[in-house]
């Protein structure tokens, strides 16, 4: 029997797909490709789109900023260098520069060395030990500020290493190469790079090199274009003859502060400026913050006796007084009951007559008062407003204040205003101001500006920049400054400026010492004491002014304390700048010649 014929299955008429369905099937087949191709196009137009818009974004609308930064980043990198200008002194000696120094940065994750390693390496250059370093090491894998302000000698030495992981960031740091003997004049820059005090901030459009923008680094090929400094009127010196003994004075007799200066009347250049207590711009951070300012052009505090001359002079100038003409002085007077004294009444009593010159010389107060009394009161302030009494002297200096002085119906509705005021108290100035008053003295009676800054120079020593100066102004004659200053050198010559008598020159001077008034506005058992003194005579031309605040002991007076000061600053002066002594005209005495101007020490180069 034949075997049954296999069935053939049939299939289920449930799934059996309509016509027109399949014939979709087989067109989407054929048909998918070409999507596919469709879509990855439409996504790479709109991705090049994207880009496109994104390119013309940062070209069009931030383009300048990202390349500024790409620039800075470069120039921080690749090419460290000063942005600053030296400041030079009178001679072309550095004051104050810039040098790079370096951060250390240490990345770990780069190290191709053990860490043991690299820690002995650098810890050997730095003098630091392996422990500290690997400490540092564990903290992070990458930026770890390891050291700031590293020598170039020393980044030298680290490169040497050839180590990975080891960068070094340049940066420029200020200099001040003769260390605290400036500091009161250039002030400093501090960590930020931000001028702080003196020239340098009062300069700072002066000293920086010439940049698209402030703050923007400079490439080396601006520096090697620019060769200006800054030069001082600073003759570094006198300078350090006068910081080195205004610190010995104040030092022996406990003072609280000391200033010393030196101008030339007929220019108004300061060669000296002395302060003291000073400190060291190079590590600022560790001065006391009352030291950062000048206190010469910054506080106040009453001339006392030192403005006698200039009192003299206006009632000279006014005709209320000749210079032959006498005053009685009774020692002792009562002005609106307020009793007036001579300082050694107690020892001397009342002097009797006097000449104009020995009010001066023995610095009679009631001598002073009576001369002054000649004058009407209006008068008299029109004069002190003249001299600019409650003004400023317009140093190029910052910090300067204003003078004080009683409002103008005051003075002239009170006696003993006008009277007070005769002998230097009632009001305030500065020292700076004190100078520049006496510099009207010495000059034929011209009112000129006191600066610090000669102007930019380049290497030829040509001065391309000059600061504006106020215009000189006349204010007494000729005349009225010669007999004042005749009268000043008899108080050198044999009055209570003796001290500050030097060999072979005219010296005039005046001696101060004034009492400090209180917070509460009447005065203590502190004073001021003060030396001003203007030569030659012959040829006058230069000003030195002392000012000793608070110094201690029963014999602290003006005569004690800073003419001694003076005479120092004299007898280094007057060699210095080849003045010629008098009666000896063409050359400097062979005792001056051969005393040593090495600047080591004054007392034993100008022994008295």
């Amino acid at each position: 029997m034949a075997s049954p014929r296999p069935r053939a299955r049939r299939r289920n008429p449930k799934l059996r797909l309509p016509r027109s369905t399949s014939a979709q099937i087989q067109e989407f087949r054929h048909n998918s490709p070409r999507l596919r191709l469709i879509s990855v196009w439409l996504v790479l137009l709109v991705g090049m789109a994207g880009l496109t818009l994104r390119l013309a974004h940062l070209q069009l609308f931030t383009g300048g900023e990202l390349k500024a930064k790409a620039a800075e980043q470069q120039l921080v990198q690749e090419a460290p260098h000063p942005s600053r200008r030296q400041m030079v002194d009178r001679q072309g000696n550095v004051v104050a520069m810039d040098q790079v120094v370096y951060t250390l940065y240490m990345h770990p994750m780069l190290f191709k060395k053990p860490d043991e390693v690299v820690a002995r390496s650098v810890g050997e250059i730095l003098g630091r030990s392996d422990k500290s370093l690997l400490r540092q090491f564990d903290q992070q894998e990458s930026g770890i500020n390891l050291q700031t302000d590293i020598s170039e000698e020393t980044a030298k030495r680290l490169r040497d290493l050839g180590l990975d992981g080891i960068e070094l960031l340049p940066a420029p740091q200020r200099m001040y190469p003769q260390g605290e003997l400036f500091a009161q004049i250039t002030g400093y820059i501090d960590l930020e790079g931000e001028p702080k005090a003196g020239v340098e901030m009062d300069f700072e459009q002066q000293l920086r090199y010439a940049n698209p923008k402030l703050g923007e680094a400079t490439t080396l090929q601006q520096v090697a274009r620019d060769d200006l400094q800054l030069q001082l009127t600073i003759d570094s010196r006198l300078q350090r003859i006068a910081q080195e003994n205004l610190a010995a004075t104040v030092a022996e007799f406990k003072a609280k502060r000391g200033a010393l200066m030196v101008m030339d009347s007929h220019t108004g250049e300061m060669l000296a400026m002395a302060i003291a207590p000073t400190y060291n711009p190079n590590e600022y951070y560790n001065a006391d913050v009352s030291q950062f300012k000048n206190w010469a052009v910054s506080d106040l505090y009453e001339p006392g006796s030192t403005f006698k001359p200039l009192n003299v002079a206006i009632a000279l100038e006014t005709g209320s007084i000749a210079p032959t003409d006498t005053i009685y002085d009774e020692g002792e007077i009562f002005v609106e009951d307020w009793p007036i004294r001579n300082v050694d009444f107690k020892y001397i009593g009342g002097r009797g007559t006097l000449s104009l010159t020995d009010v001066l010389r023995y610095s009679s107060n009631v001598g002073m008062v009576h001369v002054m009394q000649r004058l009407p009161r209006s008068l008299y302030y029109e004069w002190l407003e003249k001299l600019g009494i409650g003004g400023e002297t317009g140093v190029d200096l910052p910090g300067e204040v204003n003078g004080q002085i009683k409002e103008r119906s005051q003075f002239e509705g009170s006696e003993v205003e006008a009277a007070t005021t005769a002998f230097g108290q009632g009001f305030s100035l500065t020292p700076l101001q004190l100078l520049q008053l006496h510099g009207i003295l010495a000059n034929g009676g011209k009112k000129v500006t006191p600066h610090v800054v000669r102007g930019l120079t380049n290497a030829d020593d040509q001065l391309t920049w000059t600061p504006e100066q106020a215009k000189a102004q006349q204010i007494f004659s000729p005349d009225t400054t010669r007999e004042v200053l005749k009268m000043m050198q008899e108080v050198v010559d044999d009055g209570t400026g003796s001290a500050a008598k030097i060999e072979g020159y005219q010296v005039a001077g005046k001696t101060g010492t004034a009492q400090k008034a209180t917070e509460y506005g009447t005065y203590g058992d502190q004073r001021i004491t003060s030396f001003v003194s203007i030569a030659p005579v012959s040829e006058p031309r230069y000003v030195v002014l002392a000012v000793v605040d608070e110094p201690q002991g029963e014999n602290a007076y003006g005569g004690t304390v800073t003419a001694p000061l003076v005479k120092k600053m004299l007898n280094s002066l007057v060699v210095l700048e080849g003045v010629t002594p008098d009666g000896a005209p063409g050359k400097v005495t062979e005792e001056l010649e051969q005393h040593s101007l090495d600047e080591t020490t004054p007392d034993e180069a100008f022994p008295e």
